[in-house]
């Protein structure tokens, strides 16, 4: 197997430029920072993690047992899918749920922004709607097709990648004889997985420098009652050593709204509410589905409706919060796709 080497993926060459940018970016901050080490811990794990799973991959292909074969080099231009193709991508975006805290211990370091949305907000609506539409829907039913929404934006990422591996992986593999712009055919899985990563980086280096933590932070800290009266204080760095939430909206006991609070409880900071990401990478989802796998479109398009609902009446996101995302969508498509196409 002497000469063999494995090239780094799209979405490993995206993840890596984002690690070293914020890598930069903490040496810049740190004496600002609240937990550099953690934060320096997330970067070697995930170091280690990206080395792990492409020793391992390039193991089991080019192992004793596959001497036989011809050798493989991974990039973005590969036509025959595997498992060790698909668990390399799976590994850079099962690690976004690390990656998102992380834009809290940069941004709690800023001036808190939610004053100035609040107050566009209330003179935008002579109200806020966050409160008004969940106060408006309060019933199971409403409470519970919201919640699913909401809960939906990682199973519809997945849903889509997934699909999208299935159907190339059923492709007849081309044979050696064959033409080098048959053999090397651009990837569907390939593109879209880095297109999809990137974005999210995007959104991520947008939380970082604009600090706004939404209406469940932000009214919990002021009080409603002071926000039903059109008081919306400034609180500066407030945010830095608070991270309490309002309580989830709407009715309680269903299984959806546990799903949810759990799931905030567990990994939910005081960032990353202006533009909404759930609203603008699950656009951006149905956009790639309409394109490559538009079979499941059907399926993913009312779960997408309810979920931009979702974003307001769960108060995660002020509705300035959900039109900016709807809005940066198409504009965070072009640029990941114009990236991942130069990786």
């Amino acid at each position: 197997m002497k000469g063999c080497k494995v090239i780094l993926l799209p979405i490993e060459k995206i993840s890596a430029w984002y690690c070293a940018l914020t890598s930069v970016l903490m040496l810049v901050m740190m004496p600002r920072l609240a937990d550099p080490v953690e934060m320096l811990l997330t970067r070697v794990e995930w170091l280690a993690l990206t080395a792990a799973v492409i020793a391992l991959s390039h193991y089991l292909t080019h192992s004793p047992r596959t001497k036989d074969l011809q050798c493989t080099i991974f990039n973005s231009q590969l036509s025959t899918f595997n498992a060790q193709l698909f668990i390399r991508v799976l590994a850079q975006m099962a690690w976004l749920p690390r990656w998102y805290p992380d834009t809290y211990e940069f941004n709690r370091t800023l001036p808190n922004l939610d004053y100035l949305f609040a107050a566009y907000e209330q003179s935008l609506f002579g109200c806020q709607p966050s409160i008004e539409f969940s106060q408006a829907l309060p019933g199971a039913l409403w409470s519970e097709a919201f919640n699913l929404g909401y809960f939906s934006y990682f199973p519809m990422i997945a849903a889509l990648v997934i699909t999208i591996f299935i159907l190339e992986s059923r492709k007849p593999s081309p044979l050696p004889h064959q033409t080098s712009a048959i053999r090397h055919q651009p990837s569907s899985f390939l593109s879209v997985s880095a297109i999809i990563q990137t974005a999210f980086y995007i959104y991520y280096l947008i939380y970082i420098f604009v600090p706004v933590t939404g209406p469940q932070f932000y009214f919990q800290a002021v009080g409603i009652d002071e926000i039903l009266q059109g008081h919306f204080p400034a609180l500066g760095t407030y945010f830095s050593s608070h991270t309490e939430m309002l309580p989830a909206p709407g009715w309680t006991d269903g299984l959806f709204n546990h799903l949810v609070a759990m799931a905030h409880e567990a990994g939910e900071r005081p960032t990353a509410a202006f533009p909404s990401s759930h609203i603008g990478i699950s656009t951006i989802v149905m956009m790639l589905a309409y394109r490559h796998a538009p079979r499941i479109l059907p399926y993913m398009l009312p779960l997408w409706m309810l979920l931009c609902c979702a974003t307001v009446y769960i108060q995660a996101h002020y509705v300035i919060d959900a039109i900016a995302g709807l809005l940066t969508a198409p504009l965070a498509l072009y640029l990941s796709t114009l990236l991942s196409r130069k990786l």
